[in-house]
């Protein structure tokens, strides 16, 4: 099973959609902790602990993942202002791929409407 934690800067139906997959956890931060108040850093430990992916729109997270190491495991989505059927759409044609990054203990990944890149 892989574990997504999904930032508040996108949608709920996001972390909804992954859940609704067999081999998917996910959870909306929202949902945990200080919910929309939550800082990055509790972010952060919380995905960590539960070996979750964290799915973001936040750059900081690309920041603290190749300084700090942490979150261990982030995808960066770089689609600007696009419908939320087109975010699951491209979720849904990138969903493969990323559940195939489940023995991966570090990585980072950006999402972009064409393509997906992975970042060492």
């Amino acid at each position: 099973m892989i574990s997504f934690l999904v930032d508040v800067h996108l949608p709920i139906s996001l972390s909804k959609f992954l859940d609704k997959h067999p081999d998917c956890n996910s959870t909306h931060v929202n949902q945990i902790l200080q919910k929309w108040h939550t800082t990055d850093s509790e972010i952060c430990k919380y995905a960590d602990a539960g070996s979750m992916i964290v799915i973001t729109k936040d750059s900081d997270f690309k920041d603290t993942h190749f300084i700090k190491q942490t979150p261990r495991k982030v995808i960066k989505v770089t689609l600007g202002n696009i419908s939320n059927n087109e975010l699951l759409n491209i979720f849904e044609k990138y969903l493969s791929f990323i559940l195939s990054l489940t023995l991966k203990d570090i990585f980072y990944i950006e999402i972009g409407k064409d393509q997906i890149t992975m970042i060492d």
